[in-house]
């Protein structure tokens, strides 16, 4: 296998020898890979249902190491890949040195914070979905201990953690939640053995339902929870049919509508910040056949009257990220 094959795959070496279309585009998937059963996954099925609606083709690549981001980003640009989608925060400053260097092109920068002429940053409103699972945790929870395990520790994932918090509170202001990150480099997103032993400290300390936005990391949290006879939450793609009956809900973040709205696009695809909240149905709480036995009516009632107050406005769930604190969570 020669290098450029090891490094962006074959479908990928092949476009760039032969030259790419105009019309085609490219995805980058972030550390953990595009079945991750989360964030990326979410992104992949965007991508293969544009392509499967369309026939279009799309070029992609899967990143194993920081190392690659930048070469990554320049080869697809260098192909004419257009526009060129990337998965995660850690792509913003790789795109603000590679951006400005091709005007032509656009970037899409997926959970970044790249403001420039020719990139679309795309951010969603992550405390909002999380308060709806907070909600479903405190109803659910018989011991009123509840758990949430992040990935990498960050305000986007803090942000996460608070917005939990608070829809766990809104129903029990005496829950406890423990909170725990599972690292503080980009390891902390692909590690399901962390990610179960820190389930089974929570478990250890009363936890019942444990909330889990850590990337790949999480399907340790998950396995471990169904393991030991408590419920979880997954995040980000519907994850409840991975142990069905035992995942309560699943915290969904649209990355797949943003990537195969920005496919669809294509060249065309507009620029600037788009925030995908609630009220757009950007974010939400997954109900469907696999965890239909674990959510009564009463519970099914809360989330309705907590997402009618957030889109009104008589909620406000407080953003960590916006405010780098959060008044019900210690971290």
């Amino acid at each position: 296998m020669t290098l450029m094959q090891k490094f962006l795959g074959a479908a990928a070496t092949v476009a760039l020898t032969a030259g790419v279309a105009a019309a085609d585009p490219a995805v980058i998937f972030d550390l953990g890979g595009k079945f991750d059963k989360s964030f990326n996954e979410a992104g992949y099925n965007g991508a293969e249902r544009w392509a499967e609606e369309t026939g279009g083709k799309y070029l992609d690549i899967e990143l194993q190491s920081e190392a690659q981001r930048e070469q990554a980003l320049r080869r697809f640009a260098e192909a004419g890949a257009n526009p060129i989608v990337t998965m995660g925060f850690a792509m913003t400053p790789t795109i603000e040195q590679v951006a400005p260097e091709y005007p032509e092109t656009k970037f899409v920068n997926i959970d970044g914070w790249a403001n420039l002429p020719n990139v679309q940053t795309i951010s969603f409103a992550e405390h909002e979905g999380s308060y709806l699972a907070g909600v479903m945790a405190a109803k659910a929870s018989k011991s009123g201990t509840v758990g949430f395990i992040g990935g990498m520790d960050i305000p986007l994932i803090r942000k996460f953690a608070c917005g939990y918090a608070q829809g766990v509170k809104s129903v029990n202001p005496d829950a406890t939640i423990i909170a725990n990150m599972t690292g503080t480099t980009p390891a902390a997103w692909n590690d399901p053995v962390k990610g179960s032993e820190l389930t089974k400290a929570q478990i250890s300390q009363g936890a019942d339902v444990v909330y889990a936005a850590a990337g790949g990391t999480g399907v340790g949290v998950l396995q471990t929870a169904a393991d030991e006879g408590i419920l979880s939450i997954g995040v980000d793609s519907n994850q409840n049919h991975l142990h069905p009956g035992k995942v309560l809900t699943s915290m969904l973040k649209r990355v797949d509508v943003a990537v195969y709205n920005a496919l669809k696009d294509g060249e065309g695809l507009a620029t600037g910040f788009q925030n995908l909240d609630l009220a757009s149905n950007g974010v939400g709480v997954a109900f469907d056949d696999n965890n239909a036995s674990l959510v009564s009516a009463e519970m099914t009632e809360a989330v309705d009257m907590a997402t009618k107050a957030i889109v009104s406005g008589e909620i406000t769930v407080e953003n960590y990220a916006a405010a780098e604190s959060c008044s019900v969570l210690e971290f």
